[in-house]
This record gives structure tokens, C-alpha cells and sequence, in this order.
């Protein structure tokens, strides 16, 4: 794995990170203060990964950082965000959108038209009131009670940029729809069920296990602790109480945390040698 953070095609205006180390001292400077996200607040690794992902497609630390999401585990882009992204592509032409508003507040129908520079047509997508209804959306509390509208338009939007522009986003699907799925639909549909004698879908992993995995890897301080580590996340991936994508981010984590103890084993501030250097003359 390098040390080396991955660029895009159009860089990121802001701080550059060049190296591993330069990007987990930043992260790990970010992930204690007020700027930091609720969720990433005390996690310098969860920023880090937050600003790979961001870097892959163009943003800048700060804006991955207020950019990215992990939601049921898996890393998502908030909705405006997405749009900021693929509208300074160039490979986006444009991207509109609008809301038909019948006689009754049944009648909503979210459009998102995004056209790809080079392509004859647009990619045109609606999002009803009753495709809302088929998900269980429509009615739901939160978001969708308080601005429905709103969470039409995402959702337009968010299958409309994924459709045009797959390349541009690098797989990243909405916060907004990421959050609308339990995360046993996100588990089950990465399970592949044999065509003979189908076996029963596996209980969802139980968040418990993750998380305290995911601490279990954050206190560790040596790397033959995180090798350790590494070795029971695959016997948790075969036993199925991780799901592939959780088994992912974790042993993501673990290399981080591996990689940030050796850079860290390796320097000496300059400080401590100074003062080792006069114990020694004594």
C-alpha cells in the first residue's frame, strides 16, 4: 500500500497532503478540533479515510471532510456535494432540475436531467410521490415529513448523477438515499445465495460487533496487535458477522493504523534526540 495519496484529474484547491504522514498529522489535528464532523470528532483514521475517498474525486481535505459520509458503513457524498463535483467535471455539460406540482401534494414529481458532453441524449430522471410510497419513504418521519420536496429532488438527483456520470462520482452513492436504507438491505444484498438449497439470508451483523471492532483497532499500539486484529476480522467476514463491506473499512483501518505506527516509529522529534543526545554526553 503507498504512503502516497491518490490525486484526481482536476486537483482540489486547498492544503496538499503529499504523503501518508502529512495526511494522518492533518487528520489526526482535524479530528480534535470544532471543525470536525460529529462522527469524526476523536477518529484521526475515519478522517483520513474520509479524505482519500474525498481526494478521489477532486475535493479538497477540508471539503472531503464536510463531504464524505460513512452511513450504515459505507462512505457516501452528500447530495450537494455530488452536484459541486460533477458540475466542475468536464465531461458535464449541465445538469437541471424541477419540481411538477399538481392540484394535490400527491401529484409531486421530482426531474433531474443531467447530460454528458459528448452524448446525444441527457440522462432524465423522475422521482414520484409513488415511487416514494413503493420505497417507504413517503410519510416517513424526519426528512421526509419536514421537506419532502426536497428529499424528491435528491433522489432524482442523486440516481440522474450516478447514471450520467458513474466515473465522475468513483461509485459514491447520495448520503440522503444511503441513509434511507436499513442496513440489512445493505448486507443482504451482498450475500449470494447458491441456485440449489438455498440457505436462509444471514441475520444483519449486529452494529455492537463492528464497533467495538473498530475500537478494538483505534486503542491498538503495536503493529503485531493489528495483525492480530487483521486475523479475526477474516474469521468474522467467514462467520458472517461482519458484512464484506464492513470487513473492508476495518481492515482499511488496521493498514492505516500499521502504517501510521511505523512512520511514527520511524521519526524522532527533533526535540527528544537533542535531549538524548545530551544524556549521552554526560
Amino acid at each position: 500500500m503507498t504512503t502516497e495519496l491518490s490525486t484526481s484529474t482536476t486537483p482540489a484547491r486547498g492544503l496538499a497532503l503529499a504523503t501518508f504522514d502529512d495526511a494522518y498529522r492533518f487528520a489526526k489535528m482535524v479530528s480534535g478540533s470544532d471543525f470536525a464532523p460529529k462522527d469524526f470528532r476523536g477518529k484521526p483514521e475515519s478522517c483520513l479515510l474520509a479524505i482519500q475517498h474525498g481526494s478521489e474525486i477532486g475535493l479538497s481535505p477540508m471539503q472531503s471532510l464536510q463531504s464524505i459520509a460513512v452511513i450504515n458503513g459505507r462512505p457516501s457524498i452528500w447530495g450537494d456535494a455530488a452536484l459541486a463535483v460533477v458540475s466542475a467535471s468536464a465531461v458535464c455539460e449541465y445538469v437541471t432540475e424541477e419540481i411538477e406540482d399538481g392540484k394535490d401534494g400527491e401529484a409531486l414529481v421530482a426531474i433531474c436531467t443531467a447530460k454528458r458532453r459528448g452524448y446525444p441524449k441527457p440522462t432524465v430522471v423522475r422521482f414520484t410521490v409513488g415511487d416514494a410510497k413503493k420505497a417507504g419513504l413517503w410519510g416517513k418521519s424526519g426528512p421526509w415529513t419536514q421537506y419532502p420536496r426536497r428529499m424528491l429532488q435528491l433522489r432524482a438527483r442523486g440516481f440522474a448523477l450516478r447514471d450520467a456520470f458513474p466515473d465522475v462520482l468513483k461509485g459514491l452513492v447520495t448520503a440522503e438515499e444511503a441513509q434511507d436504507y436499513p442496513s440489512a438491505d445493505l448486507t443482504q444484498a451482498r450475500v449470494t445465495q447458491p441456485a440449489a438449497a438455498p440457505e436462509p439470508a444471514p441475520a444483519a451483523p449486529t452494529s455492537n460487533a463492528f464497533d467495538n471492532a473498530r475500537s478494538a483497532i483505534e486503542k491498538a499500539t503495536s503493529v503485531d496487535a493489528l495483525e492480530a486484529l487483521r486475523s479475526r476480522v477474516d474469521l468474522r467476514l467467514k462467520d458472517k458477522t461482519f458484512a464484506p463491506f464492513q470487513a473492508d473499512e476495518l481492515l482499511d483501518l488496521i493498514q492505516s493504523r500499521i502504517e501510521f505506527l511505523e512512520v511514527d516509529r520511524e521519526s524522532v522529534p527533533f526535540d527528544s534526540a537533542e535531549a538524548q543526545a545530551e544524556a549521552a554526553s554526560r
